[in-house]
C-alpha cells in the first residue's frame, strides 16, 4: 500500500502549493504601482513594511518564472514575474553590476551590495525568466550576475567584510553550497566543460573541506584548507544549512549516477537529525556548537520554517535515490512535526519563527528573510518527488 501512501502526500504538497502558497503571494505581495514585491506581510497578508530586499526580490522572481516553466503558463505567473525582471533591472545592481542587499519601494538603494548572496538570487532568478520569457537582455543579466559570484567566491563580501585580513582567515559552507545549486540552475547557459568544472570543484569542497569525518556533521565554517577552528565560528553547525547542502549534492551526483555520494549526503543527513533534534519538545535547533558549548546565536533554540521544509525534501529525496528505511522513519517525524506546527491554517501559508517550545515566535508570513521562496520550492519538489515514488510503487504492485 506504500504507493498510495505516496500519492496521497503527493497530492496533500500539490494542493498545498497551488491552493494555499501561492495564491497567498499572487494576492498580497505584487506591487504592482512601483514594481516588485512585498514581502513584509503580516498573517493576513497585510504589508507592514515596503522596503525591498534583493534576495526576497530574485527568489520570488525564480518561484514564479520556474512554476510558469514547470507546472503551467499561466498568464498571471508571467505578468508577476515580468514585472519584478523589469523593476530588479532596472534599479538592483549598482553601476558596477553589484546587486544591492535592500531597495526603498520606489527601488533608490538602501543598503550596499555587501555580500555575493544578491548576486547568486539574480543569477537564478534571471536565468529562469530569460528561459520563460526568451528575452535575451534576461540571460545577459543572469550571467553577469553569475560571472560576479565566480569572481567574488574566495572574498564573498569584498571591502564590506568585518574581519581584520590574515588572522583568522576561514571560509563558509554558504558559498560552495548555493554555487553548486546556482550552477546546476545555470546549466542551460554554461558551456558544458563550465559546468562539469564547477560542480566537481564544489562537491568535492562540501564533502571533502567542510564534512567532519568524525562526526558526520556539516561544519558551518572551516579555514582556507578545510581544517577545524577552534572558536564560535568554526565550532558552528546549522543543521539546516548542512541538510539543504545534502540535498543539492545528492541532486549533482544523481545526475552523474554516483550512488556512494548519494550515500554519503543521506549519511550527513541522518548525522544531523540525530544530532539536532530536539528531544524535549521535537523540531530542529537552528544553531548548536559542535562540541557541546553555548552557541553565539541567541537565537540557537528557535525552530525556523526553512530548516524543517529543507529537511523535508532531502529525506524525500534521500528515500527515493536509496530505499534506506532510516530516512522514511525521520520523514514521518519530521513531516508530523512541520505540517502540525508551521502551517497557517487559517490565513494560509505557513509561520516562519517558532520558540524552543513550537509556539509561534513571529506572526508573520514574510519579512526581512523569509519571502516566497522556501515553502514554495518544498511544496514542489516534494510533490514531485512523492509522485515519483507513487507511480513506480503502484506500477511494481501492478506487477505483482
Amino acid at each position: 500500500m506504500m504507493g498510495y501512501e505516496f500519492s496521497e502526500l503527493a497530492r496533500l504538497y500539490k494542493n498545498t502549493l497551488l491552493d494555499n502558497v501561492i495564491p497567498f503571494w499572487e494576492n498580497y505581495s505584487v506591487d504592482w504601482e512601483q514594481g516588485g514585491y512585498f514581502t513584509c506581510l503580516d498573517r493576513t497578508g497585510k504589508v507592514y513594511d515596503t522596503d525591498k530586499f534583493i534576495w526576497l526580490q530574485n527568489r520570488q522572481l525564480w518561484t514564479f518564472s520556474s512554476f510558469y516553466q514547470q507546472i503551467e503558463p499561466q498568464e498571471n505567473w508571467l505578468q508577476i514575474a515580468q514585472q519584478g525582471a523589469e523593476f530588479l533591472a532596472e534599479n538592483g545592481r549598482d553601476r558596477e553590476g553589484n546587486w544591492y542587499f535592500a531597495l526603498n519601494r520606489n527601488g533608490q538603494p538602501l543598503v550596499q551590495p555587501y555580500n555575493i548572496f544578491s548576486d547568486c538570487f539574480a543569477a537564478m532568478a534571471f536565468s529562469r525568466y530569460a528561459q520563460i520569457s526568451g528575452l535575451e537582455w534576461a540571460k545577459e543579466v543572469a550571467l553577469q550576475a553569475y560571472h560576479n559570484v565566480l569572481r567574488r567566491q574566495d572574498n564573498p563580501k569584498g571591502k564590506y567584510t568585518k574581519a581584520y585580513p590574515g588572522t583568522r582567515p576561514m571560509k563558509s559552507l554558504a558559498v560552495p553550497m548555493i554555487l553548486a545549486n546556482l550552477t546546476l540552475e545555470m546549466e542551460w547557459l554554461l558551456a558544458r566543460e563550465t559546468l562539469e568544472q564547477v560542480l566537481a570543484a564544489t562537491v568535492q569542497e562540501v564533502m571533502g573541506d567542510f564534512l567532519d569525518q568524525e562526526r558526520g556533521l556539516m561544519r558551518e565554517n572551516v579555514a582556507p584548507d578545510g581544517s577545524p577552528i577552534d572558536c564560535f565560528d568554526g565550532r558552528l553547525i546549522n543543521p539546516g544549512h548542512g541538510i539543504e547542502a545534502m540535498w543539492f549534492i545528492m541532486d549533482i551526483a544523481h545526475r552523474r549516477g554516483n550512488l556512494q555520494i548519494i550515500n554519503q549526503a543521506v549519511d550527513v543527513v541522518l548525522n544531523t537529525l540525530n544530532f539536532a533534534w530536539d528531544q524535549e519538545y521535537g523540531g530542529l535547533y537552528y544553531f548548536l556548537d559542535v562540541q557541546g558549548y553555548p552557541p553565539q546565536q541567541l537565537e540557537w533554540d528557535q525552530k525556523l520554517w526553512w530548516v524543517h521544509l529543507e529537511t523535508l525534501v532531502a529525506l524525500a529525496m534521500g528515500y527515493r535515490l536509496t530505499q534506506r528505511e532510516a530516512c522514511w522513519e525521520w520523514y514521518k517525524k519530521v513531516h508530523e512535526y512541520t505540517w502540525s506546527h508551521f502551517a497557517d491554517q487559517q490565513y494560509g501559508e505557513w509561520f516562519g519563527y517558532l520558540n524552543r517550545r513550537g509556539e509561534v515566535l513571529l506572526n508573520l508570513k514574510g519579512g526581512k528573510w523569509k519571502g516566497c521562496f522556501h515553502v514554495p520550492r518544498a511544496m514542489y519538489l516534494c510533490w514531485q518527488q512523492f509522485a515519483a515514488m507513487g507511480y513506480t510503487n503502484l506500477q511494481k504492485e501492478g506487477e505483482g
